[in-house]
């Protein structure tokens, strides 16, 4: 590999704002290496209680390392985001957080479990009865927005940021439209294991190292993030049977709450998990996906599980 460019360990921050300074300067076409704190800002330890997830500073949350100033990158162009290698730490987290999450209203007390990470067996320990497959992304990858002052760093945008797409591992490039000149790439939120749609509010949440290339691209034009997946990308996690709960009726966001809903009451009646649990298990290894949206009025999203989760992982 090329030389790598090193983002130092206290160049973070809490906002999109393209008038911070850049930490580092780089060509387009190199290498970087970002040391990326968790996603509590390590306000949740190793040995933290369900206290600490009560006593959370949003302000201090979400944390992304950088930004990175790529030379001749301009309003217009894409960045080529190709990620290279993630190396985690040996723990992670996951918590459901007061006002936060998909059935937000249906779990108002805080939560927590920490979590063993084993990446060289390739396995997250969540619990007695659930083993993980170890699946590290970053949840936020993003530009700066051209508009001025400070953005919240918690919703995307079409410049991307916290988008949570778990399929964005290593081998994956993702192209990002360039909305301010040197593009200012910034990068955080890593996880260790997380599911489509992340419903509970958070993953299994891990500091990373993450190295990177940088690359801009002016042969073709995107107006909101776009991926390639290199084949076989997708093999390992169709080696599992699945138990799939779906939600039905006339609105999105609804069908995704009634198939979570009833992923949790699966969860408890199948493997006896407690509602918390089954919450946050549902967040870590359920896949959301929309099975139909043209027979109206009703359109269907469905909850994957996949069983060999409860059979010592894979």
């Amino acid at each position: 590999m090329a030389s790598i460019h090193d983002v130092p360990p206290d160049a973070f921050n809490y906002v999109w704002d393209n008038s911070i300074e850049p930490a580092l300067e780089i060509e387009s076409g190199e290498t970087v290496q970002l040391y990326v704190r968790d996603a509590s800002d390590e306000q949740i330890h190793k040995g933290s209680g369900v206290e600490d997830v009560a006593k959370l500073d949003f302000s201090h949350v979400n944390p992304v390392s950088g930004p990175v100033f790529v030379k001749g990158a301009k309003p217009g162009d894409v960045l080529e985001v190709e990620l290279l290698a993630f190396e985690a730490k040996d723990w992670g987290w996951t918590a459901i957080i007061p006002g936060f999450g998909l059935l937000a209203d249906e779990f108002p007390d805080p939560w927590l479990r920490i979590s063993e990470v084993d990446a060289a067996a390739g396995i997250v320990r969540f619990g007695d009865k659930v083993t993980l497959p170890h699946r590290p992304f970053p949840g936020t990858l993003g530009v700066a927005m051209p508009e001025p002052g400070e953005h919240s760093i918690v919703p995307p945008s079409r410049f991307g940021g916290n988008m949570d797409v778990k399929h964005l591992r290593t081998g994956v490039r993702l192209f990002l439209p360039v909305g301010v000149e040197g593009a200012l790439f910034s990068l955080g939120d890593t996880h260790a294991a997380q599911g489509d749609g992340e419903v509970c509010g958070t993953a299994i949440e891990t500091a990373m190292d993450v190295i990177l290339r940088l690359t801009v691209r002016r042969d073709f034009a995107i107006d909101a993030p776009q991926f390639h997946l290199p084949a076989g990308a997708e093999v390992e996690d169709a080696r599992t049977s699945f138990h799939v709960c779906t939600g039905v009726g006339p609105d999105l966001m609804e069908c995704s709450r009634n198939a979570v809903r009833a992923t949790i009451a699966h969860l408890g009646d199948r493997y006896g998990l407690e509602r918390e649990e089954a919450y946050a298990v549902a967040s870590v290894a359920a896949d959301l996906r929309i099975h139909e949206v043209v027979d109206a009025p009703n359109w269907v999203v469905g909850a994957f599980i996949p069983e060999a989760i409860f059979e010592g992982g894979r």
